[in-house]
């Protein structure tokens, strides 16, 4: 059977076409969309968990994995735990387990925001493989069940560039952990569409007239924009080459306004800004390393012992050392992940409300602060000034004025993006889409036309 496959920095979706309509599986209960979100028991339990729903090349797999085979029984051992013990959990049982017990276990969000980084050891290559791998299983698996029947040919939506440095590089390793997951998943055949160009042919059949459409597709990990002519007399033809005009994208999306507005409006909470008894300012850098949960170098340093020590020593030099207790605090309990989750729900709702009350209780009691929507704006001015940069370059490098400008990903429906997007863009129409579901159904409608 073929399928669309979104696996997404912020959500993972599956589409099939249903007697020529597309329709999104289940993958997350009765769900259709997944949070890209894992929780493990341990780590090396992942693997593990890939081992057995490998139906080829298992044997292979196991080899290649010995190591952390071994160690994975070794933690059964120590955690106690016996064959029929869930041990992994994904999308919204990930949030759950973690939130019930951060400071134990193994959580990642957003893998897919790491497959591209720079410089990553091929042990480390081999994790987010298992990581993606076992993602996908558990969401193949679920669309599985819902279908009674095989998915066996996928077009997975992939962004323009998985990172702005060594950009080739990068998406070959990214594209390349993609693939050998889909394959170590089931699926046969294994293809990639860029993901606004996805989001374009979704929105594509709405149109009654041939248009120039700047597609413009903010993602959780990434931002991508096309410039594609589309229309009736674009719509069915197979070779769509000549009408892709041009297309740029870099490594900002949702995740990063979420750092900024949790930088900028949670980690004074934190002491960012609070004076130290010597009257120099306060050093920044631990602080924004404390969310940049999408930065494998940050995340490495902020639990580094070195880390530890600093803040011990911080927390002595600051006028306000409490404060600093509360990062040490958030830090032992790894906690950041779920500081990021509460400024990413406050930018959602922050799109329909022109304040919000941010409830920081679980770090301490009746800790909390308020942000207002203008705040957003402020926090979020730099990664938003390079999503409209790459909006400005796609145009630039079509050299024809788009007709209209249809916008999708989750964080489009900020009116604070809507607004920076109408000032540089002026009167040109601003359409949106399915913010979630055009990417995957873009892409089962390629699946479609490429495996008939």
């Amino acid at each position: 059977m073929i399928c669309g496959f979104d696996y997404g920095t912020s959500n993972c979706a599956i589409g099939i076409a249903d007697d020529g309509n597309i329709r999104l599986l289940p993958v997350d209960g009765d769900k259709t969309f997944m949070p890209s979100a894992l929780y493990s028991l341990a780590r090396e339990l992942i693997t593990e968990q890939v081992s057995h729903g490998i139906a080829t090349g298992r044997d292979d797999f196991i080899a290649l994995r010995k190591p952390q085979l071994q160690m994975a029984l070794r933690a059964r051992n120590e955690l106690d735990l016996v064959a029929d013990d869930e041990v992994m959990f994904v999308g919204h049982d990930a949030f759950r387990e973690y939130f019930a017990d951060p400071e134990e276990g193994y959580f990642v969000k957003s893998p897919k925001s790491f497959l591209g980084a720079s410089g990553l050891r091929p042990e480390f290559v081999g994790f987010f493989e298992d990581i993606v791998t076992a993602m996908m299983q558990t969401i193949k698996q679920r669309a599985e069940r819902s279908t009674g029947e095989s998915l066996t040919k996928t077009v997975i939506g992939r962004p323009v560039n998985f990172q702005g440095l060594n950009s080739e590089q990068s998406n070959q390793q990214a594209l390349s952990i993609l693939e050998t997951a889909a394959r170590r998943s089931g699926f046969t055949d294994v293809e990639f569409q860029y993901e606004p160009i996805a989001a374009g042919l979704s929105f594509e059949r709405q149109l009654t007239e041939n248009k120039t459409v700047l597609v413009v597709d903010i993602g959780g990990g990434t931002s991508d924009c096309a410039m594609v002519r589309m229309g009736p007399d674009h719509l069915n033809r197979d070779d769509r080459t000549a009408d892709f005009l041009a297309h740029t994208g870099e490594r900002v999306g949702g995740n990063d306004l979420d750092i900024r507005l949790a930088s900028e409006q949670l980690m004074p909470l934190f002491g960012m800004r609070s004076p130290l008894k010597s009257g120099k300012p306060m050093p920044t850098k631990t602080f924004l390393d404390a969310v940049a949960t999408n930065d494998v170098s940050a995340i490495t340093r902020f639990n580094s012992l070195e880390t530890g020590l600093y803040l011990d020593q911080l927390q002595r030099d600051c006028a306000e050392p409490d404060v600093i207790g509360r990062l040490i605090k958030l830090r032992a309990n790894k906690q950041s992940p779920q500081l990021v989750r509460f400024a990413e729900n406050a930018k959602i709702n922050l799109s329909d409300s022109e304040a919000v009350e941010v409830d920081l209780s679980f770090v301490e009691n009746a800790l909390s602060t308020r942000i207002a929507r203008d705040e957003l704006a402020d926090a979020i001015e730099r990664p938003l000034e390079r999503i409209i940069a790459l909006m400005q370059d796609a145009v630039h490098q079509a050299g024809v004025t788009p007709d209209l400008i249809f916008v999708t990903g989750g964080s489009a429906k900020s009116p604070v993006i809507r607004e920076a997007v109408s000032q540089v863009m002026g009167e040109i129409p601003l359409l949106d889409g399915d913010h979630f579901g055009s990417v995957v159904s873009g892409l089962t409608e390629w699946a479609q036309r490429i495996y008939r």
